[in-house]
């Protein structure tokens, strides 16, 4: 028994708890079919409804839904929340089986828009329960694992559909039961004794954090210090229910994360590329449709998803393991693997091969998976004040906002209503654009830390010589 709690009270207890939920949540066997099974006889709905009606809505409904959602991320301490996207995701599965119609697979994209927003809690749960020197480790396991469930659902939508083992709807029918066993996972996850705003209590961190930024020992004793007022303060305007009071410390909070300019680089990265990444792959099966018109390739979407996942899971597990100064090279890596992204989706537009369009979207899928969980960990490691949830939610708000603007003009019919190779020459132009300004501003801040280097090693020649020296 003393084991036991040892095992409970240490970091692993709940990394593993969520990564089993992690694993079950994702595991989606009928996702690399989503196209072919709307457009299908089971729901026979058209290619355009699908791309111009339905998909656009699961952006608008992300976008209402994820500040809502980061309020109550905080006010119920993480827990409540992972539970919340599981029985959303389970709401999800159950339309897509049960219902019909274009306002039904609508309403099915809105409850989505729930599940991904409530994407803010996980991430931000494990940051709430482990320590600061434990982040990469921990990002890269939750990460990793969330591939490998897309993995092996993807392999097994595969083999389900390849050896017609089940029928479209059967296989949503083993996702509910997954999705059950995700929900009783969560179910067992311990309750963070604290949050960020609406549950204050004593940072565990805030030596660590001293530490790492070199504070002396009155500054840590004074940052303590007004943390803890702070701290009281909250606490007395939340007794009072003056909810004012808590969005203005947000908002005070908001301004101190940005405060530095590394994380502020990072952060306009996520939300540019994680904005690209969600129109890539929400879109990338009408693109397969349209490369194959007269053959049925379909039948290895779940293949291919398979195979991006694996590695895209091998990257960002290997992060974990990798020791580079991201500070220095992290804006130049950002540019070069964002270049080799647009690329490969240049040639999946215009190649028109299903085999080309296949491969490259392997590999801009590895190497967004490869620069989010970079981004992740240095955005979490350089904060200046335990606000995960704030910083995380504020760049997923960002790349929505993003989404939404691209969503509204191009894809959705009140708007342009483009067809799809229009739609990833804009997607594939728009990685282009991130690659020259986070290249040149990596090149920059390469050649500022040499410069640095050289005049701290070789003093200034014109300075006077010591005046001992210019005696002798």
């Amino acid at each position: 028994m003393e084991a036991v709690k040892r095992w409970r009270s240490d970091w692993r207890y709940p990394t593993t708890l969520l990564c089993i939920y992690g694993f079950f949540s994702t595991v989606k066997p009928l996702e690399p079919f989503i196209i072919p099974y709307l457009t299908g006889p089971d729901k026979n709905l058209t290619t355009e409804q699908v791309n111009n009606q339905i998909f656009p809505v699961w952006t608008y409904s992300y976008l209402a839904v994820l500040v809502p959602v980061f309020l109550l991320t905080d006010w119920l301490r993480y827990k409540p929340v992972v539970v919340f996207q599981c029985v959303s995701l389970f709401i999800t599965t159950a339309m897509l089986l049960w219902m019909e119609s274009v306002p039904a697979m609508q309403a099915m994209q809105f409850f989505y828009g729930v599940v991904t927003a409530s994407e803010v809690a996980y991430f931000s749960y494990i940051y709430s329960v482990v320590d600061v020197k434990r982040y990469r480790k921990a990002t890269s396991y939750c990460r990793s694992i969330q591939l490998l469930g897309y993995t092996v659902g993807s392999v097994l939508g595969q083999l389900l559909v390849s050896f017609n083992l089940m029928s479209y709807n059967n296989i949503l029918v083993f996702t509910l039961v997954l999705t059950a066993i995700a929900l009783l996972t969560s179910c067992l996850l311990p309750m963070p004794q604290q949050s960020m705003f609406f549950h204050q209590g004593t940072k565990r961190h805030s030596n660590e954090k001293v530490e790492k930024r070199g504070k002396t020992e009155d500054e840590a004793r004074n940052g303590l210090d007004e943390k803890e007022h702070k701290a009281e303060d909250l606490e007395e305007s939340v007794g009072a229910d003056n909810c004012s009071k808590v969005l203005l410390q947000v908002w005070r909070d908001f301004r101190q994360c940005y405060a530095s300019r590394q994380l502020l680089y990072w952060s306009v990265w996520w939300a540019m590329a994680t904005c690209g990444y969600n129109q890539t792959v929400n879109y990338v099966q009408v693109l397969w449709e349209h490369a194959q018109p007269s053959q049925n390739f379909s039948i290895y979407n779940g293949g291919v998803e398979a195979v991006s996942n694996l590695l895209g899971a091998a990257t960002a597990y290997g992060i974990g393991f990798t020791e580079v100064r991201w500070e220095q090279w992290g804006e130049l890596a950002l540019g070069g693997f964002s270049g080799l992204g647009a690329a490969s989706l240049f040639l999946m537009t215009f190649i028109g091969n299903i085999w080309v369009c296949y491969a490259g979207y392997v590999i801009f899928k590895c190497l967004y998976m490869l620069l989010i969980t970079i981004a992740m960990y240095q955005i979490a490691a350089d904060l200046s004040m335990e606000r995960y949830a704030l910083v995380f939610g504020a760049n997923n708000f960002g790349a929505l906002a993003l989404q939404t603007i691209i969503t509204s003009v191009v894809v959705d019919s009140r708007g342009l209503g483009l067809g799809i190779i229009p739609q990833f020459t804009i997607y594939a132009s728009y990685f282009s654009v991130i690659a020259v300004v986070f290249s040149l501003r990596g090149v920059f801040t390469i050649w500022r830390a040499q410069r640095s280097s050289k005049e701290s090693t070789f003093p200034d020649k014109n300075e006077p010589p010591d005046s001992d020296e210019h005696r002798l």
